[in-house]
Formats: structure tokens, sequence, C-alpha cells
């Protein structure tokens, strides 16, 4: 099984912007699409973006488009979530997750099989 670990979180300014990180154990990622999600205080776990390591192609929920972007790096096993322009709002604990949903279940969380430990952003006004 892949292990995912999280990195980037912190606190950031409204307007400001963040890198998150997902590294695999292995290499056995490309086999998988990458997923983000998060969490924020009280509320459900929610979808963000997930990419394709074979292919390529990426997937982003509404809410974020514009302002998130999802891509890979092969050399470091990481899958970046890049986000821009911080709104109080995306204060969360974001996730990663490695699965192989198809197009239909890739907001899905059960269609993830491993996940990471979490990073928490918090964005303050």
């Amino acid at each position: 099984q892949v292990q995912l670990v999280e990195s980037g979180g912190g606190f950031v300014q409204v307007g400001g912007s963040l890198r998150l990180s997902c590294t695999a154990s292995d290499g056995s990622v490309t086999s998988y699409t990458v997923g983000w999600f998060r969490q924020a205080p009280g509320k459900e776990r929610e979808f963000v973006a997930a990419i394709r390591w074979s292919g390529g192609n990426t997937y982003s929920a509404d809410s974020v488009k514009g302002r998130f972007s999802i891509s890979k790096n092969y050399a470091n096993r990481a899958t970046y979530l890049q986000i821009d322009n911080l709104r109080p709002e995306d204060t969360a604990v974001y996730y990663c997750a490695a699965g192989r949903p198809i197009m239909s279940t890739v907001a899905t969380e059960r269609a993830y099989y491993y996940w990471g430990q979490g990073t928490q952003v918090t964005v303050s006004s």
C-alpha cells in the first residue's frame, strides 16, 4: 500500500498563497489518482481537486476553480495543491488520498483507499 504525507500548511493572511505537498512513500503512486479533500471545523469533509498520475487529467470542485490548482512531480513522487487568494472559508484540515476512482466518483471519498494524516491551513483576516 502507498503511504502519503502532507505538508505545507500553516497560518496565512487573507489573499495569501500556499502550496501543499502530498509525498508518496513509493513510485506506486503513479498508478493512482491522487485527490485533495478538506474538512473545516464542524463541517463534512469535501472534495477539492484530483489528478490522475497516468494521463494527468485534473478535476476540481466548482467552489475552488480559478484559485486552486493541482499538479504532480515524478521525481519527488509528490502531488501539489497550489492555493491562491486565500479566504477565511478556506480554513480547514487538508487531506490527500490515493485511489482509482472513475470519472463519476473522483469527488467521492470512498473511491480513495489511502489517506494522509492531514495538514492544517488557517486563514486569518
